[in-house]
């Protein structure tokens, strides 16, 4: 049986976006980011990137940690505000929780 790919999620997408843009804020081509992600040990080719951006391919928690510093930001750069560990913690958890708990129980 085939198995269907993961659907990229409201922070995969905020996190597409934010390697978009702060890219070109910085005035960096694809290549050259890719180009630093792979000089920084973790291989990357700017078709990844390029399918990263556009949320056509996942991007794991180690290709996020090396495009982050590739760019010269803080992870929680390219995270979305509600998933940042300043954004009201409490509230955060609650809303983790709920939707854990939704999803157990359907």
């Amino acid at each position: 049986m085939a198995t269907r790919p993961l659907e990229i999620g409201p922070a995969g997408l905020h996190a597409a976006r934010a390697i978009e843009h702060i890219r070109l804020a910085l005035g960096l081509t694809q290549h050259q980011l890719a180009a630093r992600c792979t000089a920084m040990g973790r291989p990357m080719t700017n078709t990844a990137l390029s399918r990263t951006e556009r949320a056509h391919r996942r991007c794991d928690i180690d290709d996020l940690v090396v495009i982050a510093a590739a760019l010269g930001v803080p992870l929680t750069a390219l995270l979305p505000l509600r998933a940042r560990p300043d954004a009201h913690p409490r509230h955060v958890g609650a809303d983790a929780r709920g939707r854990a708990q939704e999803a157990l129980l359907g």
